[in-house]
């Protein structure tokens, strides 16, 4: 399975086979050994539920190493691909995919062999590498299906019960970038793989889950094509907007990028429509701008002074960026 010994591998005696055996809560991993079974050492890793998968090297003579990969579609806010039942793509289009546009390569999969590609109750990944960075595709088929998103806002969709029947597959960042946080690069390569991933045949919406959002694929890789070019940030996509009953305008997934959450009291801006248009154009700024420390102002495109007040996070608040009319 691999060429080489990875780093930080363990190198134990040559090894014939390897498995894994599940008692009751607690699980290892049994390295056969001149024919004799003997345990290994098995991880789970904390709440991200990772698990330390064990990978042989056949034709090296016994090269253990570990390598951090999804245990359970349990990860918080993946991009969650969508496909028509029993339409999800397997290992092999995904490779074709990768080769036809030549822009990320798949570098590592949890199909050992051909007769492991037909498990259908494994969760079946694979990692792929895009502009030097790793993420993990979970839910081939034939495996078992991601689990579904939460999903409240839909853009360039009939309906959302055309989406009750489909099966997930989801994308997320690779152990090593998730452990940084989130980080605008990460997250602009997350966005661009999403949308080369939403070419796939069978795909009926990509779902950004952090902002509980539901695209279609060709509005999806439209939105984040035309941002990654220098075009406005897709507002209506990787975040949402939502009318308050007061009447305030609050996004929904901004914090992931700036780590704050942008809202607009009653006033700000003015008729429905003309606040939703600056909610946008601000998303955009504070994307680029990044998290606001200290009240500003700006001016609007009308002349207009707007004030931009910083506000903590509250008990299940989150942290706010709170816009008014006026100047300070």
């Amino acid at each position: 399975m691999l060429g080489e010994q990875k780093s930080g591998a363990r190198r134990l005696p040559p090894t014939d086979d390897a498995k894994l055996v599940r008692t009751g809560s607690e699980s290892t991993v049994q390295l056969a050994l001149s024919g004799n079974w003997h345990n290994a050492p098995f991880l789970l890793l904390g709440a991200r539920h990772w698990e330390d998968e064990i990978i042989s090297d056949y034709r090296e003579g016994g090269a253990i190493a570990t390598a951090q990969r999804p245990l359970r579609n349990l990860i918080d806010h993946p991009v969650v691909l969508l496909f028509a039942q029993h339409q999800r793509p397997s290992l092999a289009r995904i490779q074709a995919l990768s080769l036809t546009h030549g822009q990320f390569a798949v570098t590592l999969d949890s199909v050992a062999d051909e007769g492991k590609a037909g498990e259908h109750g494994a969760l079946h990944w694979c990692e792929l590498l895009a502009n030097g960075l790793t993420f993990d595709l979970t839910g081939l088929s034939p495996g078992v299906a991601a689990a579904m998103p939460e999903m409240r806002h839909f853009f360039a969709l009939d309906a959302k019960a055309a989406l009750g029947d489909c099966e997930a597959m989801a994308l997320t960042p690779g152990p090593h970038l998730l452990s940084g946080g989130a980080m605008i690069p990460v997250l602009r390569c997350l966005a661009w793989l999403a949308g080369e991933l939403a070419e796939l045949e069978n795909i009926a919406g990509v779902a950004w889950g952090p902002a509980a959002t539901v695209c279609a694929p060709g509005y999806f890789r439209d939105a984040v094509t035309r941002w990654l070019g220098g075009g406005a940030f897709p507002g209506l996509g990787l975040t949402a907007l939502r009318t308050l009953e007061d009447g305030s305008l609050q996004s929904e997934g901004l914090s992931l990028f700036t780590g704050q959450e942008l809202l607009l009291v009653p006033d700000a801006g003015g008729d429905p429509q003309r606040a939703a248009k600056l909610a946008l154009r601000l998303l955009h700024w504070l994307v680029d701008m990044g998290r606001i420390t200290h009240t500003m102002s700006l001016t609007g495109r009308e002349g207009e002074p707007i004030l931009l007040e910083p506000q903590d996070a509250d008990g299940e608040r989150p942290a706010l960026v709170c816009v008014s009319r006026g100047a300070r």
